[in-house]
């Protein structure tokens, strides 16, 4: 790794003070929300992880002439790139990125549904998000085969992943865990395509605008350098100042018409005893100098 500039490593310990947990959900490299994942892991201070279900083999290179397997080992660590800037983690599912499919129903045929849903499953026991998110509506008709199967299958592991009898091999190593909401989150680009006024009316709505005095950056900035990594489908966007608005639609689970963590408590209290953690935490934070950052290596070493 390499070394942290001053500022971003006093947000890397200020994260130490939150155990919440967000997993986003999509089909495909550069079909994640660049500037969500952004907010969530800097702003939210929450592990974020960006859940691929495929390596992106089966696009296009504007690169050059690798396709099939060399263009998703590419596009892997394009993914991997983008996740160092932007502060999420990537994983990625078994699925095959086999080209562009137009239904839901053949994608999953092709990918193998349980097969697909068990790595789904293994990803929500394994990082236990407190929230999932997915990128594409439940409808098929907002997009095509990969997009919408996508999301089928985290409404089903969100209930999946929650019941013992469900995949009980993978209980050697992880347990059951229950999110407490599923949530799509909607764009107008999407009802711009199918010529319909996008009505936020009634949507949860946060503005992820936001600028970082630690990192000196908006998160709209910082999200367009990760989606500059993205350089073989061409996916590079100028960086934007200003308020910048997402939008939710809740799936599942518990509602919430506040914040996307609404009810869910990201503190060291949801885990027992942890009392002199929080305590060397906060001192290794008090103790903290730009110009003398070993001040806190004791703490953190407690």
């Amino acid at each position: 790794m390499e070394p942290l500039p001053s500022g971003q490593l006093e947000l890397e310990m200020n994260k130490l003070l939150t155990l919440g947990n967000v997993l986003y959900v999509a089909a495909h490299p550069d079909d994640e929300n660049t500037k969500l994942i952004t907010y969530l892991a800097n702003e939210a201070k929450v592990h974020t992880t960006y859940l691929s279900l495929t390596r992106g083999d089966g696009g296009q290179n504007l690169l050059g002439a690798d396709l099939g397997e060399k263009l998703g080992i590419i596009r892997t660590h394009e993914l991997l790139a983008a996740r160092r800037i932007d502060g999420g983690e990537q994983w990625f599912s078994r699925a095959n990125d086999f080209g562009f499919s137009k239904t839901p129903e053949e994608t999953l045929r092709i990918w193998g549904r349980e097969e697909i849903l068990a790595d789904m499953v293994w990803a929500i026991r394994s990082t236990r998000p407190d929230v999932i998110i997915t990128r594409f509506a439940m409808e098929s008709d907002f997009t095509h085969g990969h997009h919408t199967a996508a999301t089928w299958l985290a409404m089903d592991a969100f209930t999946a992943a929650a019941d013992p009898e469900r995949f009980p091999e993978q209980l050697a190593f992880v347990e059951p865990w229950a999110a407490k909401r599923l949530i799509w989150n909607t764009s107008t680009w999407f009802y711009k395509r199918r010529n319909i006024e996008f009505d936020p009316t009634g949507l949860l709505s946060v503005d992820i605008g936001v600028f970082n005095p630690l990192l000196g950056a908006s998160y709209s900035e910082i999200a367009a350098r990760s989606r500059s990594a993205h350089k073989t489908q061409g996916f590079g966007s100028m960086a934007e100042l200003g308020p910048s608005m997402e939008y939710f639609v809740h799936l599942a689970g518990i509602p919430t018409t506040n914040n996307l963590l609404d009810d869910i408590d990201t503190s060291w209290n949801r885990v027992p005893g942890s009392e002199a953690v929080v305590s060397a935490i906060k001192q290794s934070i008090d103790a903290f100098s730009a110009t003398d950052p070993a001040r806190s290596v004791p703490a953190l070493m407690d």
